[in-house]
């Protein structure tokens, strides 16, 4: 019997793991693909989440904070309750972990290329650019020195219960006291979830080319039916990714020719990895929670990209989903409080960042003689510009 099963290995499902284990828990993280592997990611990391990703890296974490809904004042003390886990967490070496945001750099504004205008804004605190394929690893890393047992290739196929739970996989089944969902945005475990009607498609697609002295700054060109990032991720490397409908662009080659400033820009370009793709890129209302499963990152829900706060969001949905099952784990609270509190923590906290991103995403709809202007607006007020870019974000 395990205290925990998280299922996805990525940022959110690491969050969650090192989070549960670093208190006491006795936890299972299972991941059906195997690292190091390359995903389809923006590759910004907001400066509101660069505090707790330094923790979960961190070999030696202090006790972090703990969200007032997700930890009320409990009578039994941590070192107490931990006689129900399996055993206090033993000292970890993270490796080069530690230094991972370190040598990562530092992007401190933000383009937008639409409607032949160019929108500028500082983003401050400066967000950070770390590879997703050198993110994952470290947070993997962390977990397994957190003392969770983490293993690779084993794709879960069903969970059942209410607690405990059963999560059938494909050597087996394992069983748990809580199931934390993080298994991404279009999981056969999340297939249940209503999605935004629409027949149109949306693809990802992403990779990583050469660029001599690329500038540090986030470039989001728009283009009808889509738009592709570019940011820089390493000396003379840069990330460029795009969500495009798939009716319109299958490549991104054929994405590049879209946007006459990014055709431009990437005919000199050189292809360091084989491109990465992934659909469909479902939009629809954030949950939670499901049949008594918390569900963090895109498998609670998937956010606007151009936003650049999916990994934030994965960061801190995973870290508060382990914060709230804690007093749980501890004797202290119910199941059903718990499945409570995280709702509430989520909706309160997390979800006022997907609402301003949908607005924005509706803005970008509009027809070109209504953008014009609205662009005009905001090149001629950075105050504006500035408080649209603060409502996509979460304060520390």
């Amino acid at each position: 019997m395990h205290d925990l099963i998280v299922i996805g290995g990525g940022p959110a499902g690491t969050a969650a793991a090192i989070t549960a284990a670093r208190a006491g828990g006795r936890v299972l993280l299972l991941e059906r693909g195997r690292f190091p592997r390359h995903k389809v990611c923006g590759e910004f990391v907001s400066a509101e989440s660069l505090g707790i990703l330094r923790e979960l890296l961190s070999s030696s974490p202090a006790n972090a904070p703990h969200c007032a809904p997700c930890h009320p004042d409990a009578g039994r003390s941590r070192a107490e309750g931990s006689m129900y886990f399996g055993g206090s967490h033993a000292s970890s070496r993270v490796g080069n972990s530690d230094s991972l945001l370190a040598n990562s750099l530092r992007i401190p504004r933000a383009r937008v290329f639409l409607d032949d205008q160019v929108l500028e804004t500082p983003v401050d605190p400066p967000a950070a650019s770390i590879a997703r394929i050198d993110l994952d690893a470290a947070l993997w890393n962390a977990a397994e020195s957190a003392s969770v047992d983490a293993r690779q290739q084993i794709a879960a196929q069903n969970i059942s219960g209410s607690g405990p739970f059963l999560v059938s996989t494909s050597p087996g089944e394992f069983e748990s006291r809580a199931v934390i969902n993080a298994s991404g945005r279009w999981s056969n475990l999340n297939s249940g979830a209503p999605g935004e009607k629409s027949k149109t498609k949306w693809l990802g697609l992403k990779a990583h080319f050469a660029e001599p002295s690329p500038e540090l700054s986030v470039d989001l060109y728009f283009f009808q039916n889509g738009y592709c990032g570019v940011q820089p991720v390493g000396p003379g490397r840069v990330n460029a990714c795009a969500m495009v409908r798939s009716d319109v662009a299958s490549s991104l080659s054929e994405v590049f020719a879209l946007h006459p400033a990014l055709y431009q820009r990437s005919a000199a370009w050189k292809p360091l990895i084989d491109p990465v793709s992934t659909s469909p890129l479902i939009f629809r209302d954030p949950q939670p929670a499901q049949d008594g499963v918390l569900l963090v990152g895109d498998a609670a829900g998937f956010v606007d990209p151009f936003i650049g706060d999916g990994i934030s969001l994965a960061l801190r949905s995973g870290t508060l989903a382990a914060q709230c099952l804690e007093p749980f784990l501890l004797r202290n609270a119910t199941f059903s409080e718990t499945v409570s509190r995280y709702r509430e923590a989520y909706v309160s906290s997390l979800l006022p960042i997907f609402r301003a991103s949908s607005t924005i995403r509706r803005a970008l709809r509009f027809p070109r003689t209504i953008r014009r202007p609205l662009l005009r607006l905001l090149r001629r007020t950075p105050a504006m510009t500035r408080y649209l870019v603060n409502r996509t974000r979460q304060a520390n």
